[in-house]
């Protein structure tokens, strides 16, 4: 029979499964489902992927954008083709519904699974279609690899071994499996219209292509999509077909695929032109910078088109605006739609989320997905429990927005349809505006489990990469290899830094020069150096270069000026021990409490930032013993090892009373570690820091009068205390000397290197105290620190520059090849790793702990008063797992190294339980929880404790 024939009643034998369902006994055609996923593929392509990702692939295919469509859809439509075999022996019920000839034709049982069956048998009806096959990277092969790649990851080809055809006939039945899988292929081309085969395959296209046809396989495979399909089954393929066009009853508004995409809420939208001051509320208009990037980059961009812009500014002057106004000119002329907010931690990510809520709120789209993504967004406010899916790591809001408001003042949530497909596990950087930590993103660069989803979700969007001068040399590897695989799908990136390095500007955007195809001669000649402040565009077309007109810059650094005083004060460093022990004048805790005594007296905002948590509970427990009028609200502590829930609510706390409308209090003190030192707008009054590495330290100092100028601007009325005008901002940076030399305290551990803390510190004590005028001396000081070394540290700098080369050399290792020199695909997923052990930060990985607390009947509780029980039961409801959830926090793997696995049997399965370690605190046996040599208990004001057992 013909393919025409084949497409009609009664032509193709329909029996063999694609999906089934053992609870109601129903199965539905493999056919059917192919075709579903190539007609959804086809919607996906129209409106999901971005013009700039339809020209990747075209160009990646060498195919005009009408045959590339086509060519999606067929690969699509062949993914699962490896389950016309003996795999459907797997479910007895549907295998009992098989032919009898094709059941007789099978042979023995061979386990394998069907992706690779999928790949293996393509290689061989692919070339019978016309594909060229040779080696790894001919058609043949790498279109075999996409058809295999659909659950997440991509598998070697061996054309002579595995793939042979003799081979897979003895491995996936015999001559009748074969023919029908020929003619399901020959059917599925036919239907899509899909013709003359791609001369190439590119590895950028291959790339898209998979993450395409994963979001197509897990949209049609979702139960109560496939499951009504199944209860009215079409006669033919023809027939099935039609129907995926078709609206599935009158009242529908468009055709089956459609619907199934907008459930999805993966249509891309351009959001409405509307006022600056509409989009940037708490703004009069642009500053001086933002104004130069309306007036020199659009022209640019819509003339050369995409490419990076580094944007460099003090803190507090408006780069999270200038980012956002950059993704709308890149989007408006290069193709892409939305963006993707990179943070480089959960607590910035927070908050950025927020912010980027109320920027797309602005332009009152109709419709509008924005998600957070990070490692355990359910401590955010903004999950709540019908949006926490158990199966999931990364949890998502689908935001509609509309004119109510709730009490939290974000545009009210509303969810469309029970089970959003971008609430699921790993799909939530698909949406069309994200806010993720910039681990989700490396890992689109790391051998990890769907990682070509992760570059699918990336590209076609401006990202913007947020605080990249904190990456550490190992994470900065990766980020450049990030980078290089964006220019190479056409991706616009927006950096943003108070403090970048030139250095490290300028291996950032050749990274991503050299992906966009610039030779590394041209490279090397380019004068990369970015103004600050201002910024630097480089077109990925040809490495054309566009400044901030110098004029401007001039004028926006004067407009931005800001006098402070750096003050270096050498102490002694001691831990408190004993909360009655007194502490001795010269030692850290009393220039502290010295200058906490007069916020007590006169009033104020002060915010004390702690090498440690250590440090920060030992300062904490100390200024409590000052007569504050109201502790609780006058001395806050916060710092990264309180639970989840408690941590976000100090959090929002401290950024509602001290953000740029909050009521600021009287008198405040908030002890701390580096969870303030970015991204967060926040306002203070005074700053003491322990040392840290100068251009940390110049972040930190971005908090200090940061909404000075904007209150003059807007005439809001805000007073600072008299005594605080008088001084003036000041940074006190408490400096540990031990017979007047620099001497770090043995527990401040592998924080940052001990070099760039020494050499703060040289340069800060041969510095007088007086003003610093910002941001004009900012890149001299840079430079200063990190240039003009010493002779008493010259050992420290090269111990220091031999870590960066190793710890570099580790990231371009765990990186997969740049595309140009990919051969196979499947040397993209060589040393597999998942997205929980992914290594996208150096050193030992953290552990999850949980406090509970045992009853003397022997039962566990989340309180210490025993009114919530720990949930323990085969199948969690949403609020029992975010109630165990939101008490967890992270504690570094050696703390845990000897900690017996104690979670309930009911957790072991769970894909957000399973891993977390419980700290058991029982009311019989009173006093920390020893695990080896640490001991650990949650003290309600101070967080988690640690100390380590005397021998």
């Amino acid at each position: 029979m013909g393919v025409v024939e084949d497409s009609r009643a009664g032509g193709l034998d329909l029996l063999p499964w694609g999906k089934y369902s053992l609870l109601y006994g129903l199965a539905y055609p493999l056919l059917f489902h192919l075709l579903d996923a190539a007609a959804v593929t086809g919607e996906l392509w129209d409106r999901y992927l971005t013009p700039a990702q339809r020209r990747v692939i075209c160009r990646g295919l060498g195919l005009e954008e009408a045959a590339a469509r086509r060519e999606a859809m067929f690969l699509a439509g062949g993914h699962d083709i490896g389950k016309a075999s003996r795999f459907q022996m797997c479910e007895p019920g549907a295998w009992a519904q098989v032919g009898d000839d094709l059941r007789a034709d099978a042979g023995p049982w061979r386990l394998i699974r069907h992706e690779r069956a999928s790949m293996h048998t393509a290689v061989e009806l692919l070339t019978d279609l016309g594909y060229r096959r040779g080696g790894n990277s001919s058609p043949a092969v790498r279109a075999a690899q996409i058809l295999g790649s659909h659950h997440g990851r991509y598998l070697q080809v061996d054309v002579r071994g595995a793939a042979r055809p003799e081979r897979v006939r003895l491995d996936l039945g015999g001559p009748l499996w074969q023919d029908l899988r020929r003619r399901y292929l020959a059917q599925v081309r036919y239907l899509t219209g899909a013709g003359t085969p791609p001369p190439r395959v590119s590895t950028e296209a291959a790339v898209l292509l998979s993450g395409l046809i994963m979001v197509a396989d897990r949209l049609v495979s979702q139960p109560h999509v496939w499951m009504r399909r199944a209860m009215a089954p079409a006669e033919g393929a023809l027939d099935h077909w039609m129907k995926t066009r078709l609206p599935a009853d009158a009242d529908a508004e468009e055709g089956w695929a459609a619907e199934v995409v907008t459930a999805s809420g993966l249509e891309r939208i351009a959001l409405p032109d509307v006022p600056f001051t509409q989009a940037h509320p708490h703004t009069t208009g642009p500053n001086r910078l933002q104004a130069s990037v309306l007036a020199q980059l659009e022209p640019v961009v819509r003339e050369q088109g995409a490419g990076i812009l580094v944007v460099t500014d003090s803190t507090g002057a408006g780069k999270t605006i200038t980012g956002r106004e950059a993704a709308r000119i890149f989007n408006s002329h290069c193709g892409t739609r939305g963006m993707a907010v990179l943070q480089p931690t959960t607590a910035i990510a927070d908050a950025a989320y927020d912010d980027l809520i109320t920027y797309v709120a602005a332009h009152r789209p109709r419709r509008a997905p924005v998600t957070l993504v990070h490692s355990h967004p359910w401590t955010s406010a903004a999950y709540h429990d019908r949006r926490l899916l158990e199966a999931g790591g990364q949890l998502t809001l689908d935001e509609y927005f509309d004119e109510a408001q709730d009490i939290t003042g974000r545009p009210g949530h509303h969810v469309t349809v029970p089970d959003p497909f971008l609430r699921g596990w790993d799909r939530a950087l698909l949406a069309q505006f994200t806010v993720a930590t910039i681990d989700q993103a490396l890992m689109a660069v790391l051998p990890v489990r769907y990682s070509a989803l992760r570059m699918l979700a990336l590209s076609g969007r401006t990202v913007i990469l947020d605080e990249v001068h904190i990456a550490t040399p190992y994470m900065r590897r990766l980020t450049a290899r990030l980078l290089h695989w964006l220019a190479a799908v056409g991706t616009p990136v927006v950096l943003l830094s108070a403090t970048l390095a030139p250095p490290v500007a300028r291996e950032l955007v050749h990274a991503y020069l050299a992906g966009a195809g610039l030779p590394p001669g041209q490279l090397e000649s380019l004068d990369v150096d970015v103004p600050y402040p201002g910024w630097l565009f480089a077109a990925a077309r040809d490495g054309a270069l566009t400044r901030i007109d110098p004029a401007r810059a001039a004028a926006h650094a004067h407009a931005t000026r800001r006098r402070l005083t750096v003050q270096h004060q050498p102490v002694h460093a001691a831990r408190l021990g004993a909360a009655e022990r007194r502490v001795a004048d010269g030692e850290r805790l009393h220039r502290i409490a010295e200058e906490c005594r007069l916020i007590l007296e006169y009033g104020g905002c002060m915010i004390v930032v702690c090498a440690t948590v250590a440090d920060a509970q030992d300062t904490f427990r100390h200024l409590a013993r000052m007569p504050w009028p109201r502790p609780g609200e006058n001395l806050i502590l916060l710092h990264a090892r309180f639970p989840g829930h408690q941590r976000e609510a100090i959090t929002r706390r401290v950024r509602a009373q001290l953000g740029p409308t909050g009521i600021r209090p009287e008198r405040q003190v908030v002890v701390t570690t580096s969870l303030l030192d970015m991204s967060l707008d926040i306002d203070c009054d005074l700053m003491i820091s322990d040392l840290a590495s100068l251009a940390r330290l110049l972040q930190r100092a971005g908090r200090l009068w940061r909404f000075e100028q904007l209150w003059q601007d807007s005439g809001t009325h805000r007073r600072r205390p008299g005594w605080i005008l008088e001084r003036g901002p000041r940074l006190t940076v408490l400096d540990p000397v031990v017979d007047g030399r620099t001497h770090l305290p043995h527990w401040w551990g592998r924080g940052e290197p001990a070099f760039e803390l020494h050499a703060a510190a040289h340069l800060l004590t041969h510095t007088p105290a007086r003003p610093l005028d910002l941001p004009a001396q900012l890149p001299r000081l840079l430079e200063t620190a990190s240039t003009r070394i010493p002779d008493s540290l010259a050992a420290l700098h090269t111990a220091y520059q031999a870590d960066l080369r190793a710890y570099e050399h580790l990231g371009q290792e765990q990186a997969v090849p740049l595309p140009a020199r990919t051969g196979s695909l499947a040397d993209l997923y060589r040393r597999p790793t998942t997205a929980g052990t992914a290594p996208t930060r150096e050193g030992t990985r953290p552990r999850r702990l949980l406090t509970c607390y045992r009853r003397p009947d022997g039962s566990l509780h989340l309180d210490p008063a025993g009114t919530q029980p720990l949930p323990d039961s085969p199948r969690l409801p949403a609020p029992a797992v975010r109630a165990i959830l939101e008490r967890t926090l992270t504690v570094p793997e050696d703390w845990l190294a000897d900690a017996p696995a104690r979670s309930p049997e009911s957790w072991r399965q769970h894909a957000l339980l399973a891993d977390l370690t419980l700290l058991i605190h029982d009311a019989a046996v009173p006093g920390p929880v020893r695990f080896g040599p640490h001991l650990l208990h949650l003290d309600p004001h101070l967080g988690l404790v640690h100390d380590e057992a005397r021998s």
